[in-house]
Protein backbone atom coordinates (compact mmCIF):
# COMPACT_ATOMS: atom_id res chain seq x y z
CA UNK A 1 0.00 0.00 0.00
CA UNK A 2 1.46 3.35 -1.01
CA UNK A 3 2.01 6.02 1.60
CA UNK A 4 0.61 9.45 0.98
CA UNK A 5 3.13 12.19 1.58
CA UNK A 6 1.87 15.11 3.57
CA UNK A 7 2.24 18.57 2.09
CA UNK A 8 3.32 21.10 4.77
CA UNK A 9 2.34 24.73 4.34
CA UNK A 10 1.60 27.85 6.32
CA UNK A 11 -1.98 29.06 6.76
CA UNK A 12 -1.52 31.85 4.21
CA UNK A 13 -0.26 29.34 1.64
CA UNK A 14 -3.32 27.15 2.28
CA UNK A 15 -5.63 30.13 1.76
CA UNK A 16 -3.75 31.08 -1.43
CA UNK A 17 -4.21 27.58 -2.87
CA UNK A 18 -7.91 27.58 -1.93
CA UNK A 19 -8.41 30.93 -3.70
CA UNK A 20 -6.60 29.70 -6.80
CA UNK A 21 -8.70 26.53 -6.86
CA UNK A 22 -11.90 28.54 -6.49
CA UNK A 23 -10.82 30.87 -9.33
CA UNK A 24 -10.07 27.93 -11.62
CA UNK A 25 -13.41 26.26 -10.88
CA UNK A 26 -15.63 29.35 -10.88
CA UNK A 27 -13.98 31.61 -13.46
CA UNK A 28 -11.52 29.86 -15.78
CA UNK A 29 -13.41 26.58 -16.22
CA UNK A 30 -16.72 28.30 -17.18
CA UNK A 31 -14.91 30.75 -19.50
CA UNK A 32 -13.20 27.81 -21.18
CA UNK A 33 -16.52 25.97 -21.62
CA UNK A 34 -17.87 29.08 -23.35
CA UNK A 35 -14.79 29.23 -25.60
CA UNK A 36 -15.28 25.57 -26.57
CA UNK A 37 -18.97 26.16 -27.38
CA UNK A 38 -18.15 29.25 -29.41
CA UNK A 39 -15.44 27.40 -31.36
CA UNK A 40 -17.83 24.48 -31.98
CA UNK A 41 -20.30 26.90 -33.54
CA UNK A 42 -17.72 27.74 -36.21
CA UNK A 43 -18.21 24.39 -37.88
CA UNK A 44 -15.72 21.72 -38.92
CA UNK A 45 -13.84 20.72 -35.75
CA UNK A 46 -11.04 18.85 -37.53
CA UNK A 47 -9.48 22.09 -38.79
CA UNK A 48 -10.71 24.45 -36.09
CA UNK A 49 -7.64 25.87 -34.30
CA UNK A 50 -9.76 27.77 -31.76
CA UNK A 51 -11.53 24.57 -30.77
CA UNK A 52 -8.27 22.62 -30.40
CA UNK A 53 -6.69 25.44 -28.36
CA UNK A 54 -9.74 25.63 -26.07
CA UNK A 55 -9.75 21.84 -25.59
CA UNK A 56 -6.02 21.92 -24.78
CA UNK A 57 -6.64 24.72 -22.26
CA UNK A 58 -9.46 22.64 -20.76
CA UNK A 59 -6.98 19.83 -20.12
CA UNK A 60 -4.55 22.25 -18.48
CA UNK A 61 -7.26 23.69 -16.24
CA UNK A 62 -8.45 20.24 -15.18
CA UNK A 63 -4.87 19.15 -14.44
CA UNK A 64 -4.30 22.29 -12.32
CA UNK A 65 -7.55 21.66 -10.44
CA UNK A 66 -6.58 18.03 -9.76
CA UNK A 67 -3.11 19.09 -8.58
CA UNK A 68 -4.47 21.76 -6.24
CA UNK A 69 -7.14 19.43 -4.85
CA UNK A 70 -4.44 16.83 -4.19
CA UNK A 71 -2.16 19.32 -2.42
CA UNK A 72 -5.03 20.65 -0.31
CA UNK A 73 -6.12 17.12 0.61
CA UNK A 74 -2.59 16.28 1.77
CA UNK A 75 -1.98 19.67 3.41
CA UNK A 76 -0.69 19.97 6.92
CA UNK A 77 -1.18 23.59 7.95
CA UNK A 78 1.53 24.68 10.37
CA UNK A 79 1.30 27.78 12.55
CA UNK A 80 4.86 28.86 13.41
CA UNK A 81 3.66 30.89 16.41
CA UNK A 82 2.77 27.62 18.17
CA UNK A 83 6.35 26.36 17.84
CA UNK A 84 9.41 27.12 19.96
CA UNK A 85 12.97 26.02 20.56
CA UNK A 86 16.41 26.55 19.10
CA UNK A 87 16.11 23.96 16.34
CA UNK A 88 15.30 24.88 12.72
CA UNK A 89 11.98 23.33 11.67
CA UNK A 90 9.33 24.07 9.06
CA UNK A 91 7.94 27.58 9.62
CA UNK A 92 10.99 28.88 11.50
CA UNK A 93 12.50 32.23 10.63
CA UNK A 94 16.27 31.81 10.64
CA UNK A 95 18.89 34.54 10.72
CA UNK A 96 22.16 33.39 9.18
CA UNK A 97 25.57 34.98 9.03
CA UNK A 98 27.59 34.28 5.88
CA UNK A 99 31.40 34.01 5.64
CA UNK A 100 31.63 37.84 5.76
CA UNK A 101 29.29 38.06 8.81
CA UNK A 102 26.64 39.56 6.54
CA UNK A 103 23.19 38.66 7.93
CA UNK A 104 20.52 37.02 5.81
CA UNK A 105 17.09 35.97 7.03
CA UNK A 106 14.95 33.16 5.66
CA UNK A 107 11.64 31.65 6.67
CA UNK A 108 11.34 27.94 5.92
CA UNK A 109 8.03 27.47 4.03
CA UNK A 110 6.24 25.06 1.70
CA UNK A 111 7.04 24.65 -1.97
CA UNK A 112 4.08 26.72 -3.16
CA UNK A 113 4.89 29.58 -0.77
CA UNK A 114 8.59 29.97 -1.56
CA UNK A 115 9.72 33.39 -2.73
CA UNK A 116 13.45 34.00 -2.25
CA UNK A 117 13.07 37.73 -2.93
CA UNK A 118 10.82 37.92 0.15
CA UNK A 119 13.15 35.74 2.22
CA UNK A 120 10.91 32.68 2.05
CA UNK A 121 12.62 29.45 1.00
CA UNK A 122 11.20 25.99 0.50
CA UNK A 123 12.07 23.28 2.98
CA UNK A 124 13.09 21.29 -0.14
CA UNK A 125 15.55 23.91 -1.43
CA UNK A 126 19.28 23.26 -0.93
CA UNK A 127 19.48 25.86 1.86
CA UNK A 128 16.19 24.69 3.42
CA UNK A 129 17.31 21.05 3.47
CA UNK A 130 20.66 22.03 4.98
CA UNK A 131 19.00 24.07 7.75
CA UNK A 132 16.20 21.71 8.85
CA UNK A 133 17.14 19.99 12.09
CA UNK A 134 20.12 22.25 12.81
CA UNK A 135 20.41 24.25 16.03
CA UNK A 136 21.20 27.80 17.01
CA UNK A 137 24.95 28.44 16.85
CA UNK A 138 25.67 25.62 14.38
CA UNK A 139 27.67 26.19 11.24
CA UNK A 140 26.01 24.89 8.10
CA UNK A 141 27.62 24.03 4.78
CA UNK A 142 25.28 24.38 1.82
CA UNK A 143 25.89 23.13 -1.71
CA UNK A 144 23.98 25.43 -4.07
CA UNK A 145 23.92 25.74 -7.85
CA UNK A 146 25.98 28.93 -7.50
CA UNK A 147 28.63 27.23 -5.34
CA UNK A 148 29.27 26.07 -1.79
CA UNK A 149 28.27 28.40 1.03
CA UNK A 150 28.91 28.40 4.75
CA UNK A 151 26.51 29.96 7.25
CA UNK A 152 26.29 30.32 11.02
CA UNK A 153 22.79 30.03 12.49
CA UNK A 154 22.53 33.30 14.43
CA UNK A 155 18.89 33.10 15.54
CA UNK A 156 15.81 30.89 15.22
CA UNK A 157 12.42 32.53 15.67
CA UNK A 158 8.83 31.41 15.30
CA UNK A 159 6.57 34.23 14.20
Amino acid sequence: MATIDKFPMLAEGHVMLQKLLKHLKEVERPENVEAIEEARAHGDLSENAEYHAAKERQGQIEAQIADLEDKLARAIVIDPTTLSGDKVVFGATVRLLDEDDKPITYQIVGETEADAKRGRISYNSPVGRALIGRKLGEEVEVVTPSGDRSYLIDSVEFR
